[in-house]
């Protein structure tokens, strides 16, 4: 099995290079000018942008193919006092630039929309607001000029007292969602509420993939094995949302998500690195299933963590593992 590591939004090794500058609105309101203001933030937006394409070629000359796209991109996006502005047009060549490259390097990128997106909700005004964020990270992707392979990562949400009630409910808004939303989605199990086996019969419902957190996994589950749910998960992955816009000679490789626990304290938090033993033996058990797939390290070290990772598995080469570049190796089952 062929395994691609990938990172979460910032780098650890570039200096200067965040993609998440922002203002508050406190400030922004405080400003007398709001014309210029909205400049102002279009101004921020466009610096992340630029650095988020530095992190893209970063990524490249360490051979890192899989990344997450910081959602802060646009300061203020979608607050609900500059509903009336629109930045796409003012930042329609950074965003350009961003997917172009990513295009052209054959980069796996998404999205995980914050927690507060949630479909699962009972209140008629959270689910309009989540609806929103999920517009805008659609219209951020598009911008980019990246197909339906680019995906929208979040959980099913809270269980509001009574979970069963609470999924159903995620199934019908979910699929009250604009088509050209639904098709960027993938879903994830969480540490606290919905479980593995719990998101993957929404998502085999909804047939939209499941991204596998095997950390969240570890804290909440059911007394189940991990790898005896993972060829049912592997499947959501050729649903016509796990493969909308892949080609039968490039399909999309599952995704899964992967950090240690911060402590015995705090089992739920992220530790800086990941365990290379715990994460090895679920590799080794998928690959009996799986041809390829891509993994994003959710550790607080970020690429620093991918690379010390690699460093780990390296002392597993003749062992099943073959190191193919700076971030990926070939697993035998």
């Amino acid at each position: 099995m062929l395994v691609r590591f990938g990172y979460v939004a910032m780098s650890m090794t570039v200096q200067n290079a965040s993609p998440s500058r922002t203002m508050t609105y406190a400030n922004f309101s405080k400003l007398d000018d709001r014309d210029a203001g909205l400049r102002r933030l279009e101004r921020l937006a466009e610096a992340n942008l630029h650095n988020t394409l530095r992190l893209l070629k970063h990524n490249r000359a360490h051979d890192i193919q899989v990344y997450r796209f910081s959602s802060k991109l646009i300061p203020l996006s979608t607050h609900e006092a500059l509903m009336g502005w629109d930045p796409f047009p003012a930042l329609a060549e950074a965003f350009s630039a961003v997917g172009a490259y990513v295009n052209k390097h054959g980069m796996r990128v998404s999205f995980h929309p914050d927690h507060f997106t949630v479909l699962s909700t009972p209140r008629e005004e959270v689910l309009r607001k989540s609806v929103i964020d999920l517009e805008y990270h659609l219209r951020m992707l598009e911008a980019m000029g990246l197909d339906a392979r680019a995906k929208n990562n979040i959980h099913i949400g809270g269980a509001y007292g009574d979970k069963q009630t609470a999924g159903e409910r995620f199934v019908v808004n979910f699929r009250m969602l604009p088509e050209a939303i639904a098709r960027r989605m993938t879903l994830e199990n969480d540490d606290k509420t919905f479980n593995a086996p719990e998101t993957l019969a929404i998502c085999e419902e909804l047939s939209v993939p499941m991204v596998l957190d095997i950390h969240h996994q570890w804290v909440n589950n059911e007394g189940e094995n991990t790898a005896d749910l993972w060829p049912r998960i592997a499947r959501t992955w050729e649903t016509k949302y796990g493969q909308a816009d892949a080609s039968k000679q490039d399909p999309l490789p599952p995704k899964i998500h992967v950090s240690s626990p911060k402590s015995e304290k705090d089992i739920r938090g992220h530790a800086d690195y990941v365990e290379v033993k715990p994460l090895l033996e679920f590799l080794r058990a998928a690959a009996r299933y799986t041809e390829r797939l891509d993994v994003m390290l959710e550790a607080k070290r970020k690429d620093d963590a991918l690379l010390k990772l690699m460093q780990d598995l390296a002392a597993y080469a003749g062992e099943g593992v073959t190191l193919m570049n700076q971030a990926s190796v070939r697993i035998d089952p």
